[in-house]
């Protein structure tokens, strides 16, 4: 599991907030859950093979939406 999050100067468009982000769980090589705002899909997430947008407002909040998603996955288990 892995989170880096970053302050950027400009917001990565189409996000409208000054940081840059991912986050991922993987298991056996596969990313099971990951989180990002990559330049021009903006915030998003991926759980398993489906992706959705995802609604940024604070990295702390980035941060307890990733380990809630990656502990309801491990419940699924």
């Amino acid at each position: 599991m892995e989170l880096i999050a970053w302050r950027v100067p400009s917001p990565v468009s189409p996000s409208r907030h000054d940081f840059k982000y991912r986050a991922a769980y993987v298991v056996g090589g596969e990313r099971i859950v990951g989180f990002d705002n990559e330049r021009g899909k903006g915030d998003h997430m991926h759980v398993g093979n489906r992706e959705r947008p995802y609604v940024f407002t604070t990295v702390e909040q980035l941060v307890e939406d990733f380990i809630a998603a990656v502990d309801a996955v491990r419940r699924q288990k």
